[in-house]
């Protein structure tokens, strides 16, 4: 119940206020009493304040004009010595007979007129040049030892002034006139330093006073200040203690959340900037420390591509649009598998995958934030590629033992006892090359290696073993560094029996594969079967090989003439048929629209014969109708690689410069690929022709056709 006022009822209604109130004016000072401590407190500190600045004012204004006063005499106490010095330089240039230097002339007057100048205004202020050459006010000295210092110099400097004014006021002064200015410099010299320096100590203990009382002036109103504001935290201490306290354990938790989360967590501004708080683990992520306030794209900018980045930001625009239903376009989200390339701790280049998720902060019907949740999401990818590659390398290794099993087996037990052969053979190479060999033993290594994984990878794509051949390409990468790195000692060679014993691998288990199959017959194959199981694999090598180029061939294959030739003999003629065939198809026949602009069928027509000639010797011959061997071809090619200069090129005739052709790591093709490119097909062609001691004979006609001849007893 509203307590009654002894006043009458006309009184309550001309105050307009009900009974109990207290009116507007009276609650206004009431407010004002409850804060009436913190007003005075605010009005001392401004107080205080504004009488320190004054202080502050003045004494720094007096301290500028010492430091004013300690920098100029201390240019007196140089000034003073370079006038000395000078007089000692014109004194040595008259004593050797050399004309007086106009530089050091002006030296000596310039350094005269600041001393006398600057002397005067010491005694009588006034403005005078500074250290940087601009006008300075210089008040007088009014301590009694700094008048005192400032005669004695006076006293010193007057007639050494006096004495320099012939030699100040024209170059014509005489020998007698220096000799005297000199003799006076010298004799009284040491006694104008020290009176100097004492002068410079004078002026720096002046600083130092007004110094020590400017610190007095401020440390004075610091402490003032500082009981103010001690007042005015002892009356709030208590009601922040208790709100602060709140917020202190809400925040901690925050940041405890933040910084033990493995994903990124942060809110997205509608302006697209980074919110105040962002998980520790989103730095990691980011590959980079980020910071609030930041804007979320153009962190982003440098980690993915330009599309990725401008459908991200449209995402992000609908998400921000409250009219969209956040559920139907989760599905379109373009960063949930984000490919980055990051620095890792020793600042290396690593490739990531992130995810990121998106989530809305609405209140009521407007969306104020964006949450974002970054999650690395590289070991589920490389996981599921490893599966992916896993799965694939199975159905290759599937598809492969079914090409093998449909192998005739003599033909499949004679390519894993060459394959063998060639491997051991290679790893022997190896392992024989020491540390201490030559450059030119480990090339001469590399080189035999490299043909005889060439003609293993050729003997194995005849077969249709495709993973055999892929294994030896890249074998064939990794001696093809050595090459280009000029890594050429015996250590580098160490790491290369790795992937060869992944190759042996593969061929033991044909090897055991072959001997499940027949039980272990090695019976020897029907000749017949043998010659027509070879041309069937050449025929199937040169369709592959014209697929992957993108060409059509029609290779006619006949090898049968070779039933009683012995088997090393016909193992080096197989692989010259291999890679003799390879060339045809990739680097003879032309592509079918290339054909047709010429007026040639679609398909290049390749014929492979290997029969006796009629003085009873062995004649292999492979034949295109393609483009034909043009030697300025081969001549820019060469330029290319850098082997000759054109000049050297000039003294060659077509026919040497067609042989290059034969040299290991030569080749005309633009680009390395399965089947061409390295430059050893050829090379291995001439090494197996040396091997046989034949003859090699090459006959080609640009735009008509290119044949290679072997022949041998």
């Amino acid at each position: 119940m509203s307590a009654v006022l002894p006043v009458s009822g006309a009184d309550r209604i001309a105050r307009g206020a009900p009974v109990g109130t207290r009116p507007p004016a009276l609650r206004g000072l009431s407010s004002l009493g409850k804060y009436r401590e913190i007003i005075i407190a605010v009005a001392l500190f401004l107080l205080f304040d504004l009488g320190v600045l004054v202080l502050n004012f003045y004494t720094s204004f007096k301290i500028d004009q010492d430091t004013v006063a300690i920098n100029l005499s201390g240019r007196q106490r140089v000034v003073s010595q370079r006038v000395a010095r000078t007089l000692l330089e014109l004194d040595a240039m008259r004593v050797s007979g050399v004309p007086y230097r106009a530089d050091t002339l002006a030296e000596l007057r310039a350094g005269a007129k600041i001393f006398q100048v600057s002397q005067l205004a010491f005694r009588e202020g006034g403005t005078i040049p500074g250290g940087d050459g601009k006008p300075v006010y210089l008040e007088p000295v009014v301590s009694s030892r700094g008048r005192e210092l400032e005669e004695k110099v006076e006293q010193i400097w007057k007639p050494y002034f006096a004495l320099l004014q012939p030699l100040l006021a024209s170059d014509n002064f005489t020998q007698q006139e220096l000799a005297t200015a000199l003799a006076y410099s010298q004799a009284h010299n040491i006694q104008l330093l020290g009176a100097a320096n004492d002068f410079v100590t004078e002026t720096q203990q002046i600083g130092a006073s007004r110094a020590s009382v400017l610190r007095m002036v401020q440390t004075g109103g610091i402490v003032l200040a500082l009981l103010n504001f001690a007042f005015i935290l002892f009356k709030f201490l208590r009601r922040l203690k208790t709100s602060d306290a709140a917020i202190e354990a809400a925040t901690e938790e925050n940041r405890e959340i933040l910084a033990s989360v493995r994903e990124g967590l942060f809110l997205l501004t509608p302006q697209h900037q980074l919110g105040s708080q962002l998980s520790r683990s989103t730095h990691a992520l980011f590959g980079k420390t980020l910071a609030p306030g930041q804007n979320f794209f153009y962190q982003l900018s440098t980690l993915v591509s330009d599309k990725a980045l401008t459908d991200a930001r449209d995402y992000v625009e609908l998400l921000f649009s409250p009219h969209v239903k956040e559920q139907l376009i989760q599905g379109i989200n373009p960063l949930s598998e984000v490919e980055l390339t990051v620095r890792n701790r020793l600042g290396q280049d690593t490739k990531r995958y992130l995810s990121f998720h998106f989530n809305r902060v609405q209140d009521g019907a407007t969306v104020r934030h964006l949450l974002v949740t970054v999650q690395d999401i590289t070991q589920k990818v490389e996981l599921q590629a490893r599966l992916t590659g896993e799965r694939q390398r199975s159905q290759k290794e599937l598809s492969m033992m079914l090409k093998a099993f449909e192998t005739e087996p003599a033909m499949m037990r004679a390519f894993v006892e060459r394959a063998e052969a060639s491997l051991l053979e290679v790893n022997d190479l190896l392992r024989s090359t020491s540390s201490a060999a030559s450059e030119v033993q480990v090339f001469k290594a590399v080189d035999g290696a490299y043909r005889r994984i060439h003609a293993f990878k050729g003997d194995a794509a005849s077969l249709g073993l495709e993973i055999l051949a892929t294994l030896a390409h890249q074998f064939e990468s990794e001696l093809q560094k050595l090459k280009d790195n000029g890594a050429a000692t015996g250590d580098a060679l160490l790491a290369l029996p790795l992937p060869l014993e992944d190759l042996l691998a593969k061929v033991g288990a044909f090897k055991a594969l072959g001997q499940k199959r027949t039980g272990g017959d090695t019976s020897p194959t029907p000749e017949g079967s043998a010659a027509q199981g070879l041309n069937a694999a050449l025929t199937q090598l040169a369709n592959e090989v014209s697929t992957d180029c993108g060409k059509r061939v029609n290779a006619e294959v006949r090898m049968g003439s070779a039933q009683d030739m012995p088997a090393d003999k016909m193992n080096l003629l197989r692989e010259i048929a291999i890679q003799l065939l390879r060339n045809a198809v990739v680097h003879g026949v032309e592509t079918p629209a290339v054909r047709l602009a010429a007026g040639k069928a679609e398909a290049g027509r390749i014929a492979v014969n290997l029969n006796r000639n009629e003085e009873g010797q062995w004649q292999l011959s492979v034949r295109d109708d393609g483009a034909g061997l043009n030697a300025s071809d081969v001549r820019r090619r060469l330029l290319e690689l850098g082997w000759y200069t054109a000049e050297q090129l000039q003294s060659f005739n077509e026919q040497q410069i067609v042989s290059h052709i034969f040299k290991p790591g030569f080749s005309t093709a633009g680009n390395t690929s399965r089947h061409a490119g390295r430059g050893v097909g050829l090379d291995l062609v001439q090494s197996n022709v040396r091997s046989l001691g034949a003859r090699l004979l090459l006959s080609s006609t640009p735009g008509q056709h290119t044949e290679f001849k072997v022949s041998f007893s």
